[in-house]
């Protein structure tokens, strides 16, 4: 993942009109987050014994594991197939899947009522191999681990020759630019080995939340109860992993003043529709083998869910994904990644959240203002950190294109 990128003399300014309200948003979550790790569950949110989780493991999980799924994707086409053209797209790429992983597990821990024992996933006394959350909990850990290291490189890069601590550490300085030299040369050598184990443990983990849900037995809703779940999920991971590549790469285009890389990502969408139509005959042919197809001509609000789910998510993205002129479109391309995008958010909700009935009668759950401000404001979050490193680091090559 090693390029030829420099930091730009000059960069475009950290705070504009937008960065701002996003700030905003940002501090309203944080301040929120902070009154559920001091009074706890209970007091700001609807969570219950029949809806142990609730928002915050729908989006900030569920979805958040699978927006993020672009990291591993991306770098799977660009450098274990080898197609170079791709390179362009993989740091950025990178940047989102750490942020993103990272807020997943930041997600995991708000959520878990004792948070301070989430560590004891590392003990290998305290492991239960039978576990699916076991499963999925040591995949993330590891490869949020591996993605810090892939991304040690572009901190390699940046501080590479500059290096100017303060005051008495300035005698240091040699010794640091010496030691970043070796650990960048080191993890040059051996990063193919990440890359793959990075691709691995995705595999592993966004199938195995398919999983956690297949072990909900009747509790979910026929539409979506069924044992290809795993498949579903890492088939809709690969679709929507492009998909938020060309997402991210045009906002952060339009938001940087540069121009996109449309050829690359193109190319990139030309997977998407390929991916999508596996996903719809598998959930198609799913539906007739199970039986459950009767379910959706019944006006009921889980057949809408299911259709709006499908339709908007799957099949009309396929129809404008398949026209070449749209690909090269920035605009069409930006509306068919973001149906992709919904697409997989509301699957994600109806599997964890909408389509799930409790076994206890009568109970409801509405997610409390403070689970709404939480969630909004780790999106804020990561676009602020995702701004400030782009700003900062080695990542988009058009911005420093864009300063020589």
């Amino acid at each position: 993942m090693n390029g030829n990128l420099s930091i730009p003399r000059t960069r475009p300014r950290f705070f504009t009109p937008g960065v701002w309200v996003v700030t905003a948003v940002a501090i309203i979550g944080a301040a929120a987050l902070a009154a559920r790790f001091v009074v706890g569950l209970g007091a700001v949110t609807n969570l219950s014994d029949a809806y142990p989780w609730g928002l915050w493991i729908a989006i900030d999980v569920a979805c958040g594991v699978a927006l993020a799924a672009g990291g591993f994707t991306t770098a799977f086409v660009a450098h274990l197939l080898h197609r170079e053209q791709f390179h362009p797209l993989v740091r950025p790429a990178l940047l989102t899947a750490m942020i993103g992983y990272t807020f997943v597990a930041l997600g995991v821990m708000t959520d878990l009522g004792r948070f301070w024992a989430m560590w004891h996933v590392m003990l290998p006394w305290m492991w239960q191999g039978n576990s699916v959350l076991f499963e999925v909990a040591i995949c993330v850990m590891t490869y949020l681990t591996v993605l810090y290291i892939e991304f040690l490189p572009i901190v390699c890069e940046r501080f590479i020759g500059r290096v100017r601590l303060p005051g008495p550490l300035a005698r240091l300085d040699r010794s640091v630019d010496r030691m970043l030299r070796v650990l960048d040369a080191g993890i040059g050598r051996v990063m193919t080995v990440f890359i793959i184990l990075g691709v691995v443990l995705s595999c592993m983990h966004q199938s195995s939340l398919g999983t956690l849900m297949v072990i909900a037995g009747p509790k979910l809703h026929p539409l979506w109860q069924s044992p290809m779940l795993p498949m579903f999920f890492l088939l809709s991971a690969f679709a929507v992993g492009f998909s938020m590549v060309i997402f991210e790469s045009l906002l952060a285009s339009r938001s940087l003043g540069l121009e996109p890389e449309i050829d690359a990502l193109a190319r990139l969408a030309s997977f998407i529709p390929v991916l999508l139509g596996i996903y719809a005959a598998a959930k198609v042919i799913d539906l007739l083998n199970r039986g459950a197809v009767g379910s959706l001509v019944q006006p009921t609000p889980a057949a809408g869910l299911f259709m709006l789910e499908f339709i908007g998510g799957v099949v009309l993205p396929f129809a404008l994904l398949m026209r070449q002129r749209l690909r090269h479109s920035p605009r069409g391309l930006l509306t068919a990644a973001s149906l992709v995008i919904f697409g997989v958010i509301a699957n994600r909700l109806n599997v964890f959240l909408l389509a799930y009935t409790p076994t206890i009668e009568g109970e409801r759950y509405y997610p409390a203002f403070a689970e709404f401000a939480v969630t909004a404001g780790f999106i804020a979050m990561i676009v602020l950190i995702y701004r400030f490193i782009v700003l900062n680091f080695p990542v988009i090559e058009r911005l420093e294109e864009a300063r020589t």
